[in-house]
């Protein structure tokens, strides 16, 4: 069980599918050990139950594991291990929560929310809760933001990052508060333009056609209103990681549209899939203006996004992770297009954090000075 765990985890550290049937075996196996009563057994040289183990490959299957850096799955890892003693397994789902979970032990994937898909009609499932862990992790970040250090809270060190409480934050609405798909999803075939990184993306609004930036070739095989599905075809792929920034245009648009990479997959080195998030049909490139250390002013290239009724009611704004240490009231962007224009906005909430990017609502700062 060990073993096969530590395959599954690999494989996600790498962002390649694993092997055919490696799911249905850990499940067979825990069945195993369930009707022989060995839950509570530690192996030799294992730190964890059987039970543990299981479920700590569980709680990493369930977190979307390919929509995570390797650091932040290393991370994920450490946080489950952390907490998989609040897992509750449970008979049946009669006491079902939006944190309960069902598995097949025939089916060769991991466990599927109950809020995401019920499991078919006669099917022979476990269902188990996550309830437990909500307060857990709500209360680590709490603690986090508030100063404390991850060794009080028992976290590595990564937790005391922006991209380390984002994990967290994500954690709990992939374990506690699991929600269902917004949009259906529509086969496609077509190709795509895709430019990578915040930085490429910021001089290629700012600068137009004339901006000196690298493009990739891809092929959209599904969409939906909120995203795209992208098989790679030609071009480097070097800069691209999950949690990015990206701006897309497909071959009929004119257009360039801003997403987030939520996830990648690659089954060797001449194959690589990404999924899209849509977070705008434009941007406008801007500097941050942040005093600095010595006393002058540094501006910082961020990108302003407009308000889309459908995804989101406010415009957001995107800047590198660790610009603000804590999230300023007030922010000062400086537009430089035709004109030099200063607008004051105030950051409301925030949207978005990994180790790439933050993402905050802003709204125009009317209070004076």
């Amino acid at each position: 069980m060990n073993a096969l765990s530590k395959h599954l985890l690999i494989s996600n550290l790498a962002a390649s599918p694993a092997v055919n049937g490696i799911w249905r075996q850990l499940h067979q196996i825990y069945e195993t050990v369930r009707r022989q009563g060995l839950e509570g057994h530690v192996p030799e040289e294992a730190s964890s139950s059987l039970q543990n183990i299981y479920f700590s490959a569980i709680l990493l299957g369930c977190a979307q594991p390919a929509s995570f850096t390797s650091s932040e799955i290393n991370f994920i890892v450490a946080c489950a291990e952390n907490s998989v003693d609040l897992i509750e397994p449970t008979g049946d789902a009669a006491t079902r929560t939006p944190a309960t979970f069902w598995i097949d032990p025939s089916r060769d994937a991991t466990a599927l929310a109950c809020s995401r898909k019920l499991p078919p009609p006669d099917t022979h499932v476990h269902y188990f809760s996550c309830d437990r862990l909500a307060p857990k992790l709500k209360n680590q970040l709490d603690l986090l933001e508030n100063g404390a250090s991850p060794q009080q809270i028992n976290l590595p060190d990564f937790a005391s990052t922006p991209g380390g409480q984002g994990v967290l934050r994500r954690l709990i609405t992939y374990w506690c508060e699991p929600g269902k798909r917004r949009f259906p999803r529509r086969r496609q075939n077509y190709r795509a333009a895709l430019c990578s990184g915040l930085h490429s993306v910021w001089h290629m609004f700012q600068d137009g056609d004339a901006a000196a930036v690298e493009t990739s070739s891809w092929m959209i095989t599904n969409e939906s209103p909120d995203g795209y599905a992208l098989m790679h075809v030609s071009g480097k792929t070097g800069g691209i990681s999950v949690g990015d920034i990206t701006a897309i245009r497909t071959e009929s648009g004119a257009n360039w549209q801003i997403c987030m990479v939520r996830w990648a997959l690659s089954e060797n080195q001449e194959h690589l899939e990404l999924g899209l998030q849509i977070l705008a049909t434009r941007a406008v490139p801007a500097h941050l203006a942040r005093p600095s250390e010595t006393g002058t002013t540094v501006r910082l290239p961020v990108l302003i996004l407009p308000e889309i009724r459908a995804l989101h009611s406010t415009e957001m704004l995107v800047i590198p992770t660790g610009t603000l240490e804590n999230q300023p009231l007030k922010l000062v962007l400086v537009l430089e297009k035709e004109n030099l224009e200063v607008r004051e906005v105030k950051s409301t909430h925030l949207d978005e954090q990994n180790s790439h990017i933050e993402i905050f609502s802003i709204e125009p700062d009317t209070l004076p000075s």
